[in-house]
C-alpha cells in the first residue's frame, strides 16, 4: 500500500466518522441550547440540570440514527475490503 492509498483510506475513515457523529452531536447541541434557554428564562442556574436530558436525548438519537450509522460503517468496510481484495 502506497502513501496516497493510506491517505485515501484515512480520508474515507474521517469522513465516515464525521457523518456518523454529526447527527448525535447535533441532537446534544440542540438539547443543550434548549436547556440553556430555559435556564436563562427561569434564572435556574443548576449545573446538573443539563446532564439527564442530554443523556436521554443522546441515547434516543443513537437509537434513531443507528441504522444510518450502520450503513455508513457497512459502506466503509465494503470499500476497505474491495481495496484489500484488489491488492492495494
Amino acid at each position: 500500500m502506497t502513501g496516497p492509498d493510506v491517505l485515501d483510506v484515512a480520508k474515507e475513515a474521517i469522513y465516515a466518522l464525521l457523518l456518523m457523529s454529526g447527527p448525535v452531536l447535533g441532537v446534544a447541541l440542540f438539547v443543550g441550547l434548549i436547556i440553556a434557554f430555559f435556564q436563562a428564562l427561569t434564572q435556574i442556574q443548576e449545573m446538573t440540570l443539563t446532564f439527564v436530558p442530554k443523556i436521554i436525548a443522546v441515547f434516543a438519537g443513537l437509537l434513531l440514527f443507528l441504522p444510518f450509522m450502520g450503513s455508513i460503517m457497512n459502506g466503509l468496510m465494503l470499500r476497505l475490503m474491495e481495496r484489500i481484495v484488489a491488492g492495494g
